[in-house]
C-alpha cells in the first residue's frame, strides 16, 4: 500500500523573529531599529504577512495527506521523501535553498509579499495553493552539480562557487572544454544555470561586458566566470569564462584549500584540499517547479 503524499512547508525565520532572538525582547529589538531609523511596525507587517500565508497553506492541505514543516536553516538535516510535495513560502531564494536537497519532487512557490518579492520562483499567491496541490503544471529547470574525486557532491539551482573560504585569493588549475588548461589565482569561480544568470553570474557577466549569451532557465547549459583572475609569472587570465553543455564539465584542481557551496549557503559546503579535483557540469536531476 502506497503512502499518501506528504506536504512539506518550507520557510525561513522572519527578520522580526531573528531580531528578537538576537536582542532578547521585542522592546530591545524596537530600540535597536529606532536607532537605525527603522520602525518595528514594518517588521510586524511583514511577519504577519508570512504567518497569514503559512496559515492559508496549512489549511488547504487535504486532511488525508501527511505534513511536515522545515525551516531554512534545518534543510541540510531534513529528510525529503519521493512522495513529498514541497511548498516554499517566502522569497525567491528559498526555492533555490531547498532545490539542492530534492530529487524530482514538485516545488510550489508561494509569495507572501508580492510587493517586495519579484516572484520569479515563488509566482503564486497563498490563496492559489488548494488548486495547485491537485492540478499542477510543472516546468523543469536546469541545475548545476559539483562533485569531488573523493565522492562528495553538491547540487544548486542558481550557481556554485569554488574558491577560498574567505573569498581571498585561491590557487588552482582550471581545465575547460573550450580552452587550454591554465593555472590561476582568483577570488573564485562561479558556475551558474539560466535561473542563476539573473543574479551573481549576471553581475560578473555585466561587469566584464561579456559577449556570452546567457542560458535560459530551461536550457541544459551552464555559464561560468572566473572572478578577478590575477596575472603573474605563475598564473594566467586567458581562460576566464565560457559555456558548458552536457556532458562537458569544468575541472578545477586545487593548489590551495578550497570550498564549494551552492546558492549562497556557505554553511553547507564541500571541502577540497591541495591536489583534489572538482568537476562541475549540468546536473542529471532538474528542479520540478510548479508553474
Amino acid at each position: 500500500m502506497s503512502l499518501p503524499p506528504r506536504a512539506v512547508i518550507v520557510h525561513r525565520a522572519t527578520e522580526l523573529t531573528e531580531l528578537i532572538a538576537r536582542h532578547g525582547t521585542r522592546q530591545q529589538a524596537g530600540f535597536f531599529l529606532a536607532g537605525r531609523g527603522r520602525d518595528l511596525a514594518e517588521l510586524d507587517a511583514r511577519h504577519q504577512a508570512q504567518q497569514d500565508a503559512l496559515a492559508t497553506v496549512s489549511a488547504a492541505i487535504p486532511l488525508d495527506w501527511r505534513r511536515a514543516v522545515a525551516e531554512r536553516n534545518d534543510l541540510d538535516r531534513f529528510g525529503f521523501g519521493p512522495e513529498d510535495v514541497v511548498i516554499a513560502v517566502g522569497q525567491d531564494g528559498l526555492v533555490a535553498n531547498v532545490a539542492k536537497y530534492l530529487d524530482g519532487q514538485p516545488v510550489i512557490g508561494i509569495n507572501p509579499e508580492p510587493s517586495r518579492n519579484p516572484g520569479v520562483l515563488v509566482p503564486h499567491e497563498p490563496a492559489a495553493i488548494a488548486g495547485l496541490l491537485t492540478t499542477r503544471t510543472v516546468t523543469e529547470r536546469t541545475m548545476v552539480a559539483a562533485s569531488t574525486d573523493d565522492g562528495q557532491q553538491l547540487l544548486a539551482l542558481n550557481e556554485v562557487y569554488i574558491g577560498h573560504r574567505t573569498h581571498q585569493s585561491a590557487r588552482y588549475r582550471l581545465s575547460s572544454p573550450d580552452g587550454l588548461p591554465e593555472r590561476q589565482s582568483s577570488s573564485g569561480i562561479l558556475v551558474g544555470t539560466g535561473t542563476g544568470s539573473t543574479g551573481w553570474c549576471r553581475s560578473a557577466w555585466q561587469e566584464r561586458r561579456s559577449p556570452l549569451a546567457l542560458p535560459t532557465p530551461t536550457d541544459p547549459v551552464l555559464c561560468w566566470f572566473v572572478r578577478e583572475a590575477w596575472p603573474s609569472p605563475a598564473t594566467g587570465t586567458d581562460n576566464t569564462e565560457g559555456l558548458l553543455k552536457a556532458p562537458d564539465s569544468l575541472t578545477i584542481t586545487a593548489e590551495s584549500d578550497l570550498v564549494v557551496f551552492g546558492d549562497g549557503m556557505e554553511s553547507d559546503t564541500l571541502s577540497v584540499s591541495w591536489g583534489q579535483r572538482v568537476e562541475v557540469g549540468v546536473a542529471e536531476v532538474t528542479l520540478c517547479l510548479v508553474a
